[in-house]
């Protein structure tokens, strides 16, 4: 985490990770809640289980939490995806296997995506530019994946535009997801969407078949 692009008048550096971890769960709760907007920080120091005095030993400004916030989230997003993607034995079904992954990573976060991408527009240019960059790097990942499990496939230029085309459809399942559980499960719109990445790769069928 950027720690150290948001200021705090504390030096211990173990209490202000504590304290800040405190601010970042209250705030997320709250943002789901209520948005960024109408929540105040004196609200954020309650639910963070601090006075407001306290909470601005930490930050200086509300717009401090959301950087925080969404650094936070891509954090665990990079964290867990980092998770999934021990390449050992490339291949079309790992390929599949981390898709899978990605997408029932953005299932299970799919609030904390929300928040992010609905408040980021909040953040100063710096900031923003800085979350915007955390996302490009998980973006460069799966392209890493792709172009070492199926080299002989597709260009450079290929796979970075395929590796975007994953990350937002598995984003789209969380911003959409209201309308889409109506016809699929996850593992159906998993599914779905593997075949046509596939599909449009021209890899036969017998790998997605044997990945379910």
């Amino acid at each position: 985490m950027k720690q150290d692009q948001v200021l705090a008048t504390v030096k211990n550096k173990q209490l202000v990770e504590k304290r800040r971890n405190q601010m970042i769960k209250g705030a997320i709760t709250l943002f789901k809640e209520k948005g960024f907007h109408r929540t105040t920080t004196r609200e954020i120091a309650k639910e963070s289980g601090f006075s407001i005095g306290t909470l601005y030993e930490y930050i200086r400004t509300k717009e401090d939490v959301l950087f925080l916030v969404c650094d936070s989230i891509h954090g665990q997003v990079r964290e867990r995806l980092e998770s999934a993607m021990s390449i050992e034995n490339p291949s079309v079904s790992y390929l599949i296997s981390v898709i899978k992954s990605y997408f029932k990573l953005m299932d299970d976060m799919q609030e904390e995506i929300v928040i992010m991408y609905q408040e980021a527009k909040s953040l100063k240019k710096d900031s923003r530019e800085y979350v915007l960059k955390k996302e490009r790097e998980m973006v460069n990942m799966l392209e890493h994946v792709i172009i070492t499990c199926i080299p002989e496939k597709v260009t450079k230029k290929d796979a970075e535009l395929l590796a975007n085309n994953i990350f937002i459809q598995g984003q789209m399942w969380g911003f959409r997801r209201w309308a889409l559980q109506k016809q699929f499960t996850l593992d159906e719109y998993i599914e779905r969407q593997t075949k046509f990445i596939l599909q449009a790769l021209a890899i036969e069928d017998s790998a997605s078949n044997e990945a379910y």
